[in-house]
């Protein structure tokens, strides 16, 4: 059992102590992967890694006790926070300079949303919704991989599933996230 479900063990029978243990224990992990998703991204890029991980941190809860059952519940709630972070943020953006079709979707290994033009999150999140109804997993994949940008070894242990079985989902997910998008179902 890791430090983060041990902790939320505790959170949950009552410990107010353990509350407190787990914004170090989490914040760090989450700040680890913001920081190193957004390092390539270009100057002067509004969002910035820690702004990411306080949002997303509020949005679970804060201060409260947490009700996340284990390592993989708390960082699949951290991934859809983030992804909601990041559509909302790109939504903003693309008020600001409609127009312009979407680009074509490429969803490659690299891509992190934080590295994304604005309509393309949105594109993307919108199908996420559609791949969601059809193939829940896959979708969680994305949320993981896009949203969060987590590799596919943590990817598929968040999820618990085999990490070949995560690159598999991860692969569907981008053609049908293409084909929604390309069909103007998104």
């Amino acid at each position: 059992m890791s430090d983060v479900t041990q902790i939320l063990d505790r959170a949950r029978q009552g410990d107010p102590r353990a509350v407190e243990e787990l914004l170090p224990l989490v914040y760090d992990e989450l700040r680890k992967l913001a920081a190193h998703k957004m390092a390539h991204e270009a100057g002067g890029h509004t969002l910035q890694p820690t702004a990411l991980v306080h949002e997303a941190w509020l949005r679970l809860g804060g201060g409260e006790a947490p009700s996340f059952q284990n390592r993989a519940h708390f960082f699949g709630a951290a991934a859809e926070a983030m992804r909601r972070i990041l559509v909302e943020s790109a939504r903003r953006k693309s008020r600001l300079k409609r127009g312009g079709d979407v680009e074509m979707l490429e969803l490659d290994d690299s891509l992190h949303a934080a590295q994304a033009p604005p309509d393309e999150i949105e594109a993307v999140h919108e199908a996420l919704d559609l791949l969601a109804a059809e193939e829940p997993i896959a979708a969680e994949v994305v949320k993981l991989r896009y949203f969060v940008g987590l590799p596919i070894p943590e990817v598929a242990a968040v999820l618990n599933i085999a990490p070949r079985t995560a690159d598999r989902l991860w692969a569907f997910a981008r053609v049908r996230l293409r084909q929604a998008i390309r069909n103007g179902s998104a």
